[in-house]
């Protein structure tokens, strides 16, 4: 199967399940974004797994990019993130580590208010 294939329909799988975490805590009308808490930790558990089935064993491609790239990009980017954060901070990487960290949410916050900005 084409690479880009394996992305899309893991991606679209993700989406899915993220969305359907929100359906399913939607009646409990909660203030704090559970649903969103729950698919990020969610997805990074899955890929915290399938990195140490990489590290461990080897991971096929096509795994990986069903799975890993597709699947938890689709159900959060959040675990993307989080693997490339521990990835500069096993590499010895620590202040890069940390300024993604730090950038990142700085960033993804102004670009959400200059959103908000432009758009209203």
């Amino acid at each position: 199967m084409p690479p880009f294939l394996l992305v899309f329909l893991g991606g679209g799988l993700g989406s899915v399940c993220r969305w359907s975490i929100g359906l399913l805590l939607q009646p409990l009308h909660l203030r704090f974004p559970w649903a969103t808490f729950v698919a990020n930790g969610l997805a990074c558990l899955l890929i915290g797994c399938l990195l140490g089935w990489q590290i461990a064993q080897g991971l096929p491609e096509q795994r990986r990019l069903l799975l890993s790239v597709g699947f938890c990009g689709g159900f959060s980017t959040f675990s993307s993130f989080t693997v490339e954060t521990w990835q500069l901070w096993q590499q010895g990487h620590l202040f890069f580590a940390a300024a993604n960290v730090l950038g990142t949410l700085t960033v993804c916050l102004a670009c959400l208010l200059l959103g908000l900005k432009i758009s209203s």
